[in-house]
């Protein structure tokens, strides 16, 4: 699908703003804080059903009731976002929903400054990543990404709340199977059992989709990273286990173990939420051996093949949003990158 336009009401500092689109490329040119990004974020939120970083509420214009975004494809259909200050819903095909439908998210290669800087970043920003683009064209690992998450909050939510109690209660105390006495705040394991049980299970099919992922990946980032470095080095992208691999049966058991630890932390110290994806520059860790311009040619090879697996997995080829990134490349690897998108609708941002 090519979009034809991008209407904006009350969304962040625009008041209203409108944008046509050409079918290859559009460049948006403005000042820092003039919200170039927040024009991309629109786009991006009426294709895939949500921002890439930020809440509703956050969106809302300041002193706005609500806000709209109108998204227009040149096969004549259209996107409606509207937020109304308490709850969001999508208009398509005049059929409402409070989520988009599956069937009219479209995938979308977002690029933005802090992922040239992906290789050094924290771990934590390293995992946001890569669930982000591992969704683009899997379904299945969001749902067991969402239910993950939730399942994990859960249960660091129960270990804090017996925490509170305690603090208001007294002693805490590990119990198994022995006589409870009431006048002491007891922990039982038991009450624990149904979310390790979850967890083991959402977090395998994630690494498994993880890992599925890096595969496909590493197959071609030698190749694609040679034809924008020029030279022979090698790389790797790999998925760094925390704690290791194991099986459904000793995630849990290994939950089970640690749970007197993380009732003292008040939360879960073992998981996939704590698994790493770690840049290989020459077989050493790319953070710390690579020059600046060796870690931009692996960004933009990764972003290249995330492109191609999306097209692959899907059938579509994707939006490319580029995010003022020209500024943090020289002139070759910008005409790379315009090289490698060429065949794509391409919405650029830059400052001049």
């Amino acid at each position: 699908m090519i979009i034809e336009s991008i209407k904006l009401v009350n969304f962040r500092s625009h008041d209203e703003f409108l944008l046509h689109c050409k079918k290859k490329t559009s460049l948006i040119v403005g000042e820092n804080g003039s919200g170039k990004t927040s024009v991309l974020e629109a786009i991006y939120e009426a294709l895939r059903g949500k921002s890439f970083r930020a809440t509703d509420e956050e969106i809302l214009r300041r002193g706005s009731e609500f806000y709209r975004v109108e998204l227009k494809f040149t096969n004549g259909l259209s996107t409606v976002v509207l937020f109304d200050g308490q709850k969001k819903q999508f208009l398509v095909e005049d059929k409402r929903t409070a989520r988009l439908p599956k069937k009219y998210r479209y995938p979308v290669v977002l690029f933005l400054p802090d992922d040239l800087h992906l290789v050094a970043t924290s771990p934590t920003k390293r995992r946001a990543y890569f669930d982000r683009v591992i969704a683009e064209f899997d379904e299945g690992y969001s749902s067991s990404l969402s239910k993950y998450e939730k399942t994990l909050k859960q249960r660091n939510d129960l270990l804090k709340k017996y925490i509170k109690n305690n603090d208001k209660r007294g002693d805490l105390d590990f119990y198994g199977n022995k006589e409870k006495n009431q006048s002491r705040s007891f922990v039982e394991m038991s009450d624990f059992f149904s979310w390790n049980i979850l967890l083991a299970k959402y977090g395998l099919e994630i690494r498994k989709k993880r890992q599925k992922y890096l595969d496909k990946l590493n197959i071609v980032f030698n190749q694609i990273y040679h034809s924008i470095a020029e030279n022979n080095d090698q790389v790797f992208l790999k998925l760094d286990l925390f704690g290791g691999e194991v099986s459904e049966a000793e995630y849990f058991n290994r939950l089970e173990r640690e749970f007197e630890r993380d009732l003292i932390l008040g939360h879960t110290g073992f998981g996939i939420h704590r698994d790493d994806f770690v840049f290989l520059f020459n077989e050493k860790e790319a953070d710390g051996t690579a020059s600046r311009g060796e870690l931009r040619s692996m960004i933009l090879a990764m972003k290249f093949i995330e492109a191609d697996l999306i097209f692959q997995e899907t059938g579509k080829k994707p939006v490319v949003l580029l995010d003022d990134v020209f500024s943090e490349l020289d002139n070759t690897r910008q005409k790379c990158l315009v090289r490698n998108f060429k065949d794509n609708q391409v919405i650029i941002t830059s400052v001049e």
